[in-house]
């Protein structure tokens, strides 16, 4: 019997459907030869601390690091009888076929089973983009070899093994530590997470730590042939900041007067420049999460899960936890029929792809530039835009426009700058022309608009020594703007660019081409999970750091909050599935760095924000706030060696 072992019950169906496996069975579908099966996610997790040993069930310094010497694994308790009827199957099978979604969690989800299951039996792999009928048909015609795709696996271990010792033994330390100093708090420490939270707060330091400046502008506006445009005034730099910003008031008060007593400006110099802009590629998974934050206001998670719906239940788009947004050559001959489903899907499409030209060769064909996956498009088949929420049709729109625009011209423009004099004083004016509006005819994002960062306008047709009238200077009294707070869309864009955060060169460098904090598939639960534990929190948009996650980023040692450093471990576990690196070899790095992290630690004395107590009434020494089982009580800090207890007044208990 041939076993194809799933992600999800879903994705079971669907393959099933195609292999003509229709008889319901427990837990799978049954076909002439083949059964399909399925995981729930994640049916096995890494075993906690207290299966090594029981003395691990109590947090004791005394007890770090702890370091497996063989890692174990345990099935989860909510899908145990899924994970009977696996074990069953694969004792039957002659052959796996792994179906599980195709990156390196997936690959993690179906080998862990194989190896608890003792399965010795030959494995293939089914390779998916998406999950229409024609996709996994293409598929199925070239399953890949099991051996193929082995290193993803190791690679999933070493991130989760990675993983375990970060956060079991660091949150454990500084958990420790913390409640040494008087914090009844547990401090939460992750490889991805921890990186990821001193983001934000380096964000609300420099938010909490900005001082406005004032300063102050002079627009002239001008005019030719009739043709109005405004002119800004170039400040002399011995008035002016590193910006380039009058700071001088008196300066600029004296400018509006100088040029309001001229009735003319000559052009000294005007240079003209031809631009041509490409259309935006398909969205890999974080841009989509950054466009549908700054767009639809949508959290990172809540994009993905959407992108995942499209994916899983509609299939009306291709697989979403891409990083890549290319295309293989070989998906230009499907260009008709993804054009014909969509105009199946939505019939008020078709004097948009009557617009289009079906001919053109974009940059996104580039098989050099495809990774394990593709750019997130639509299908080969057509959807049902009604059974879709509003968010989801949303989200598809988006990424149907994103693939539409390939077959639209460049977007052309000139852009002209002006230097003008006006007595003694200096102006500069800048004017776009549009040439050929091309793709964004389709896709118009004024977030993308004022690449330049000047206004827009349309300048008279000038040349040099040409007279323009003066009709009105205005001074304009302005402030520096501290930096806005982080978006779930801004914190996904810092992960992935993460090296632009980096000052050391040689490590820049090697951050430049990297996938930066975390993968497409974990950053949403990444954030997710600092929003869950109270380290982020969000009101509207904007995301903040609570007083626990400024003291934890305070505590921790720079290498763990670091995120370079963590980019660095991503680089690694790429060397892994690419067979440049062990398994055993990082696990064992890992390791090594933990014990001696503990080792240089575990005497450290934290300052913790921590309320007042009153003296010991025993020994007269300072008491910690602790909690026991009826509540918060002060305890001495020369416990045990001095048991003093005072208790908390209801009106001095914190909210």
């Amino acid at each position: 019997m041939r076993l194809f072992l799933c992600e999800k019950p879903s994705q079971g169906r669907d393959i099933a459907k195609v292999l003509g496996a229709t008889r319901r069975g427990d837990g799978c579908l049954i076909g002439t030869e083949t059964t399909v099966t399925w995981c729930i996610g994640h049916l096995l997790e890494t075993a906690p601390p207290e299966a090594y040993g029981d003395q691990y069930k109590t947090w004791s310094l005394d007890h770090l690091p702890i370091i497996p010497v063989q890692w174990r694994v345990e099935v989860k308790p909510k899908t145990a009888a899924q994970f009977k009827v696996i074990k069953r199957l694969l004792n039957e099978a002659s052959t796996v076929v792994i179906a599980t979604d195709a990156d390196r969690e997936g690959e993690m989800i179906a080998r862990e089973l194989l190896e608890l299951c003792n399965y010795r039996g030959p494995i293939q792999r089914l390779w998916l983009s998406a999950l229409n009928e024609a996709s996994i048909r293409k598929a199925m015609s070239s399953l890949k070899s099991g051996l193929e795709t082995f290193p993803l696996y190791h690679s999933a271990l070493a991130r989760s093994r990675a993983d375990w010792l970060i956060g079991m033994n660091l949150s454990r330390l500084f958990t420790l530590l913390g409640r040494r100093a008087g914090y009844d708090g547990v401090l939460s420490v992750g490889r991805v997470q921890t990186p990821t939270l001193r983001l934000v707060v380096d964000r609300d330091r420099a938010i909490a730590s900005f001082v406005s400046v004032p300063y102050w502008g002079v627009d002239v506006h001008l005019s030719s042939m009739g043709q109005p445009f405004i002119a800004s005034w170039l400040p002399p730099s011995s008035g002016t900041d590193e910006a380039g910003r009058c700071l001088l008031q008196a300066l600029a008060s004296r400018t509006v007067q100088a040029i309001s007593s001229n009735e003319s400006a000559t052009v000294l110099s005007l240079q003209t420049e031809h631009f041509r802009e490409a259309p935006p590629l398909p969205f890999d998974l974080s841009t989509l999460q950054e466009v549908c934050s700054r767009k639809l206001g949508l959290g990172a998670q809540e994009t993905l899960n959407i992108a995942q719906a499209l994916y899983e239940t509609h299939k009306a788009t291709s697989y979403p936890r891409s990083d890549c947004r290319y295309l293989p050559e070989s998906m230009f001959n499907e260009v008709p029929t993804v054009f014909d489903a969509l105009l199946k899907t939505d019939s008020a499409l078709r004097p948009a792809l009557g617009s289009l030209d079906l001919s053109l060769h974009s940059r996104v064909w580039n098989d050099a530039k495809v990774t394990a996956h593709h750019g997130i498009i639509p299908t080969t088949e057509p959807a049902n835009l009604a059974r879709m929420s509003e968010q989801e049709r949303q989200v598809y729109e988006l990424i149907r426009s994103h693939y539409l625009v390939q077959f639209l011209p460049h977007h052309e423009f000139d852009r002209t700058q002006v230097e003008l004099k006006c007595g003694e004083e200096r102006l500069t004016a800048v004017g776009k022309q549009i040439q050929v509006q091309g793709w964004k005819d389709l896709l118009h994002d004024a977030a993308e608009e004022d690449e330049f960062g000047q206004k827009s306008q349309v300048l008279p047709v000038l040349q040099q020594g040409a007279q323009c009238a003066v009709n009105d200077v205005e001074l304009k009294s302005m402030h520096t703007a501290a930096p806005k707070p982080l978006t779930e869309g801004d914190l996904i864009k810092a992960m992935k660019n993460v090296a632009k955060l980096v000052n050391e060169p040689r490590l820049k460098q090697k951050l430049r081409d990297t996938t930066g904090i975390g993968t497409e598939a974990t950053r949403a639960g990444i954030i997710k999970g600092l929003i869950d534990r109270g380290y982020l929190l969000k009101k509207k948009r904007a995301l903040m750091a609570s007083a626990a996650a400024h003291t934890l980023i305070e505590a921790v040692p720079v290498a763990v909050a670091d995120p370079g450093m963590t980019a660095i471990w991503e680089q690694a576990l790429d060397e892994i599935e690419a067979g440049r690196l062990s398994l055993d070899a990082f696990v064992a790095k890992q390791a090594n760095w933990i014990a001696q992290l503990i080792a240089r630690y575990r005497s450290l004395t934290l300052a913790m924000p921590i309320e007042a107590g009153p003296a010991c009434p025993i020994c007269n020494a300072s008491m910690l706030r602790r909690k026991g089982k009826s509540g918060p009580f002060w305890s001495c800090s020369h416990y045990p060696d001095c048991k003093g207890t005072v208790p908390i007044r209801k009106e001095t208990r914190r909210p």
